[in-house]
């Protein structure tokens, strides 16, 4: 799993466009600017500056109204600056789409390299898909127990370099904007209840532990604060104390009420209106939404009974090789087996310590063996820490963040130490490949420097893609002749299943 920009669309009046071909031809949506005219006459030349004028055009535009996204990625031009989680933000970021969305359909490919009709059909493929979802309303529900407005910025803070005046001031004009971001998110919120879109009560009840958490610690602990712990010497005393003084009283004055009263809007009327089936079939359209992300997730046109079969059959080939490690490790079936594990103090961690060094114990010989098995390897450098407190308690085990493509933020693999005794260890080895080397670490990092292609491309998540690149990780383990374990092996496997 690894974790992303936040990205969200609304539904609004607009009408929706149908597919690039049919886009080519069509005219313009009445009130709608014209597109550009399609011009085979144009030369390859003029049409190749129109594709990347556009490219670029688009790029900006997702910097400016995604101003932490631009930060993590080394662009402080937005520093300042936070989100608009309006509706009518939103919907504007829907509009644009749509003209991004015309002006790119208009561009005729003939002539063409390869990578240049790629480039413009992914990003076809991406605004057509973004208007197909805010039939969905993803923005009513914009929280669960792994992202929301609550842990954004915690964790975006941790990505963030401090080094001059301007930085610490950057960050205390976005503690100023807060609260007014989670009245625009509450808002969002409410109308969701009044649509019945509500996520499941049991991953809202677990968010609003983190919300409770952060809000009830001292200013000076929140990780909020966490720029103040280690000021550089070029800052002067004088600055240091003023800076301490105004992000504290934000802190503590503006943003810790703002946690209050959400937590407080949870607790009274939004975890109440949860759903209690987690399904997405209990939301109204949810077939067709579940069919809906089907197509975005998988890039095919599967339906849910086809997918369910492959998990079915693909179980049953998992569960037999599991079978055949516990029968050789001398049980007569997985239940019996499974119950042993529970009790085995060789499969749970001493402490949140051991359970570090576990990962670590994999991750160290993979890295060393990478120039052996791949021609490109990232210059990102790569680290392994903890899950911060206010999230460990709902995490999941471990999980990616990507670094900064310049390498001045290393990519990061997060361990859940929460209660480490009672996690288990035969999983480590399989997530380590996974989430860490040469999993996510590899394909983002590698795909964050690549020359030549527009930059949409090197940060834009294709779920298939990336997740079956960290599935392939996990392979390559075994086939290399790793998982020499057979506990670590099984748990490769259940980690399929």
């Amino acid at each position: 799993m690894k974790q992303l920009g936040f990205r969200t669309f609304a539904i609004s009046s607009l009408l929706l466009f149908s597919l690039a071909p049919a886009l080519r031809a069509q005219a313009p949506a009445a009130g709608q600017p014209a597109a550009p005219a399609s011009l085979p006459t144009a030369s390859l030349e003029d049409r190749r500056k129109a594709l990347n004028d556009l490219f670029h055009d688009y790029w900006e535009d997702r910097l400016k109204h995604d101003p932490e996204f631009a930060s993590t990625i080394g662009d402080l031009r937005y520093n300042d600056q936070i989100s608009d989680y309006s509706v009518a933000a939103i919907n504007d970021a829907l509009a644009r789409e749509q003209r991004f969305l015309l002006r790119l359909a208009a561009i005729d490919p003939t002539g063409f390299t390869d990578q240049e009709k790629a480039s413009q059909e992914l990003l076809i493929r991406e605004f057509e898909e973004d208007q197909e979802a805010a039939e969905f309303k993803e923005w009513e529900m914009p929280l669960t127990q792994m992202d929301g407005i609550h842990a954004r910025y915690p964790r975006l803070v941790a990505e963030l370099t401090f080094s001059t005046v301007k930085d610490y001031d950057d960050w205390i004009a976005r503690l100023h904007a807060l609260p007014h971001a989670f009245d625009q998110v509450t808002t969002n919120m409410s109308i969701g209840m009044e649509d019945h879109r509500v996520p499941p009560k049991f991953l809202l009840e677990k968010a609003l532990e983190q919300v409770k958490q952060l809000a009830n610690q001292k200013p000076e602990d929140s990780p909020l604060a966490m720029p103040l712990k280690n000021f550089p010497a070029s800052i002067s005393a004088s600055e240091q104390a003023r800076i301490k003084g105004e992000m504290l009283d934000a802190i503590s004055n503006e943003v810790f009420p703002a946690y209050l009263r959400f937590a407080r809007f949870l607790e009274v009327s939004y975890i109440p209106a949860g759903r209690d089936q987690p399904g997405i079939a209990a939301l109204p359209d949810g077939a067709k939404y579940y069919q809906f992300l089907i197509k975005r997730t998988t890039t095919t046109d599967l339906t849910a009974a086809e997918i369910h079969q492959i998990g079915l059959d693909e179980v049953g080939k998992d569960e037999a090789a599991m079978l055949a490690i516990a029968q050789k490790l001398g049980f007569k079936d997985l239940a019996s087996f499974r119950a042993s594990l529970k009790t085995n103090p060789k499969q749970h961690p001493a402490s949140a310590d051991a359970l570090v060094a576990a990962y670590k114990s994999y991750l160290g010989p993979m890295q060393a063996r990478l120039p052996q098995l791949f021609g490109t390897l990232p210059k990102a450098p790569f680290e392994v820490t903890t899950v911060p407190d206010y999230a460990a308690k709902t995490s999941p085990p471990a999980y990616y963040e990507s670094g900064t493509p310049d390498g001045s933020r290393p990519g990061r693999l997060f361990i859940d130490t929460y209660d480490a005794t009672d996690r288990n260890l035969y999983s480590v080895e399989s997530i380590a490949y996974h989430e860490g080397i040469p999993g996510h670490h590899l394909q983002i990092s590698i795909a964050q420097e690549l020359q030549g292609v527009p930059e949409f491309r090197k940060f834009e998540q294709y779920t298939a893609y990336t997740e079956g690149w960290a599935f392939y990780s996990e392979h390559l383990g075994k086939d290399i002749g790793l998982y020499q374990d057979p506990y670590s092996d099984y748990g490769r496997l259940e980690n399929e299943t």
